[in-house]
This record gives C-alpha cells, structure tokens and sequence, in this order.
C-alpha cells in the first residue's frame, strides 16, 4: 500500500503529467465517495503537487484572467491503501475515479483522476498538512532525526521497535514494507523494545579529527536506523515507476519487487504486531513478540500458497448480521480499520475492508457544471498483497 516514497512518486507523476495542461469547469465528486465536494470552478487553471510523508498536496492555481476570478485552492490527499492518480480520456474514465479535475477545451478531454478501488483514501480542502504529523523522513531528515531523538521519553518508544516506526508522528513516510527492509538490513529483531534501539543514537557522534568525506563514509558503510529511514524510502524513489505494487501487477512494479529483500519474501518469518499488522524478519523476533504469537515461514515461489501467503492483513473473520446488510446496500462496513486515516497517527489505519460477494451497480455522478461520463461499477474488492503499512 502506498508509502512515503509512493506519495513522492504520484506527486512527480502529477507535476510531469499536467505541465502543460489547462484544467477547467468544476472538479467533479464521485457520489460512492465520502470525501468532501471540491468547491472549485475556473475557465483555465493549472494542477501541481507536493508530497510530505504520507500525504499529497495538490494544488489549483486559476491562470491570469480566469473566470471566475478566485484564489488557488489546494487540496491535501491521503491514500489509504490504494489510492492514486491516473490521467485518462475523458470519456474513458477509470473504475473508482473518485475525484475528477477536466482539461479544458479545444484539445481532446483528459482528466486527472484520484482512483481508490478500496476507498480508504481521503482528501481535505484547505491544503494544511494533518496537524500532529512529524516531519517527512525523505524531505525532512535532520528535523526528523531530532524529533525522534528528543521525544525518547514518549510511551510510543515503550513499545516494540517494528510498532514504534508506524507512529507518523515520529516516522511520517514509514510503512509496513519500509520498516521490514529497515530493520532487516540492520538485523534489529522486529520486537525489541524501540528506546533500546534508539537510545544509543543520542550519544553517537563521529570523531571532530575525521574529515568530512571521512564522515560521510562512515555514515554510508554504518548506517543508523533513522539514516536508513531516510536512505531506503530514496532507494525506492530513484527506482521510478510506482512503487509498492501487487504481486502481479503491472510491469512498472517489476523494478520494485527485484528492490525488496525482506517484505514477504521467500524464507522470511512473519508475525503480527498488536495493531495486526505482519511485520516480516529473519531470526529471532526480539524480546517482546506477542505471546502465543506463531511465526510463518514465507514459502517459496513453486510451492502451493495459502490466503494468509497471498494477504498480508486478511479480513475479520465475521461480521454480524447489521453489517452485512450494511455491505448489501452498498454502504462500507464501519469497522475500527475503517476509521479516517486522520484518527489516529499512532498507527495508520491501513488493515483491508471486508470483502463484498456480488457486485453492485454503479451510479453516475452527478456535478453543477457538467453531466459526467458513466463510469464501471464501483465496488470493493480484495486483491491479494503479495509481497504487504500504512
């Protein structure tokens, strides 16, 4: 599921895809979505993006002599577990294209598209980023590095060092996959009390008589575990293509599943941690695995796979009698994996929706300014996470 590094990718996508494009009319809302309408209207207006941590800032900035005449407006986005955005014909739009910005006449219709097949993705109008999130550990190292060495007293470093590096407080940009090649590379057992690990780092200083090459050599031969917070989400950035992807994906994931040498791979142990999140590792799981917890070896790539191989987080195992009657009519189940990502930054709320049986049918859009093309059902599926954050 998208990670730092995969907001930084979508965002250089947006920048690269809409240079030269003038966007205008309305910005049309799918009504499946319970994100907020877009109040934006403009005759001509560009499309640009920033990306911080685990959130996108897209920004419309109406060109000179626009009309109506009004401010840029910025939207800020979250995505969930699979959200992204897509440039399409506009008379061809994409299953679960939940917000939708239109070019504008003469030249054929395009529209940039936020898809989000599970609808966990959320965008808040206003351009703020969400209040409580540390700084980004691509864009923001030394702040990053010393908001996690100043806070060791927090209760979250209490915790195992795999849960600690969830809490996008302290680790904005950090998920699941991240944190699995993170502590592998250091051979840091997933369970380790996370101020033991960090704590060291407080008085770790490179000798004054070193020159600075020297400095930075030591640093790339001996990295620490918040460098390699920010090192590895970069690796993942100079890759290029998108990113985490499915197992089977698209060809433009191939790059990134050749990249992984922890997350989900073959002779990897998994358990889960407190929030049912698989933390994936090699050798000793730490202090302060759960009890009873059984860790699984990954099978490799010839033998039979079981559901728990296929998905890293499966689905509760019931649902009561409301619920699925909720899920007939087309409603999401409200579950606690389901609250809105700005809930909690402790642990992003990233674990998979039930799956839905049958389909439903979809509904057109409906927008002030224009009637909106038809678009293919929308419903929530489960596709399998091969190889698994937030």
């Amino acid at each position: 599921m998208p990670e730092g590094p995969e907001l930084h990718l979508a965002s250089r996508f947006v920048n690269e895809a809409c240079r030269g494009l003038v966007f205008g009319g309305c910005v049309e809302k799918s009504p499946i979505s319970r994100n907020p309408e877009v109040p934006f209207e403009s005759s001509a207006y560009h499309i640009s993006a920033s990306a911080r941590g685990k959130e996108l800032r897209l920004t419309l900035s109406p060109l000179p002599g626009a009309q109506p005449s009004r401010e840029p407006l910025a939207l800020v986005f979250r995505f969930g577990m699979s959200g992204s955005f897509q440039l399409a014909p506009g008379d061809a739009l994409p299953a679960h294209a939940h917000l939708r910005f239109y070019t504008a006449p003469p030249r054929p219709r395009l529209a940039l598209c936020f898809v989000d097949i599970r609808r966990f993705g959320r965008w808040d109008v206003g351009g703020e980023w969400q209040p409580g999130r540390g700084p980004c550990v691509l864009l923001e190292y030394e702040q990053f590095r010393e908001n996690v060495l100043r806070n060791l007293a927090d209760k979250a470093f209490d915790r195992p060092i795999c849960e600690a590096l969830l809490d996008q407080r302290f680790f904005n940009g950090i998920g699941n996959y991240l944190r699995a090649e993170i502590l592998y590379r250091l051979r840091i057992p997933p369970f380790e009390k996370a101020r033991t690990v960090l704590v060291a780092l407080q008085q770790h200083k490179l000798s004054p008589e070193l020159t600075l090459s020297q400095k930075i050599r030591a640093k790339l031969q001996n990295p620490d575990l918040l460098e390699l917070c920010h090192s590895v989400p970069k690796e993942v950035v100079q890759l290029g293509g998108k990113g985490y992807g499915q197992e089977s994906g698209e060809e433009d994931f191939a790059a990134f599943r050749a990249w992984l040498q922890c997350y989900g791979m073959a002779g990897m142990s998994s358990l889960r941690d407190r929030h049912g999140r698989t933390i994936w590792f090699q050798g000793d799981p730490g202090p302060l695995a759960p009890k009873g917890g059984k860790s699984r070896k990954k099978k490799s790539k010839g033998a039979p796979r079981s559901p728990e191989d296929r998905m890293e987080d499966p689905p509760p195992p019931s649902k009561t009698p409301s619920s699925r009657r909720s899920a007939q009519r087309g409603h999401p189940e409200q579950t606690t994996a389901q609250q809105p990502e700005g809930t909690s930054l402790q642990q992003d709320p990233e674990a998979p929706p039930v799956a839905e049986k049958g389909k439903r049918r979809g509904r057109r859009a409906t927008s002030a300014c224009h009637k909106p093309q038809s678009i293919k059902a929308d419903t929530v599926s489960l596709e399998p996470e091969g190889t698994v954050a937030p």
